[in-house]
């Protein structure tokens, strides 16, 4: 009887069957969001939302905890989206410590102000999903939906 004791408390379990915690897991960041110009009918219109996506626009996440820090940016594709990859591993970094940032819009003339976040407000992370890449795990987060709107409705 002792000597099966001793044999689960050199394997992974322990002597009352609990697993021991797994070591750290490391793993990339992949970051989802979308930007829109309200009110305005380009290519792409949402007529249920009253929006249309803004290709091109420039995205920031930027992560920060103490001294250290990281900034990744991305662009929109031609439907509004983005996906910013971290090409390293974050962990010193938790998803409270990450930002997502749309400057400006790249239609400034047009569709310049931000209505959501408001500017210089970033989105926070909402965790979405765990995804096997081929250089490892990533955590794939969403920043949601930056919105952009003109200064006069008329002009779009």
């Amino acid at each position: 009887m002792a000597a099966t004791g001793i044999s689960q408390l050199r394997s992974r379990g322990t002597a009352i069957g609990v697993s021991r915690p797994q070591p750290d897991v490391n793993f990339t960041v992949g970051v989802v969001g979308a930007v829109w110009c309200k009110n305005c009918r380009y290519a792409g219109y949402v007529p249920s939302k009253n929006v249309a996506p803004l290709p091109n626009a420039a995205a920031l996440l930027r992560c920060r905890r103490g001294k250290q820090e990281l900034s990744k940016w991305g662009t929109t594709d031609a439907r509004g989206y983005f996906m910013i990859q971290t090409a390293e591993q974050v962990v010193p970094f938790a998803s409270k410590d990450c930002v997502v940032y749309v400057p400006s819009s790249p239609r400034r003339a047009t569709c310049g102000v931000a209505v959501m976040p408001r500017r210089n407000k970033g989105s926070p992370l909402r965790f979405r999903d765990y995804v096997t890449r081929p250089d490892g795990l990533q955590a794939v987060y969403t920043a949601g939906n930056f919105i952009f709107g003109p200064r006069d409705p008329r002009k779009c």
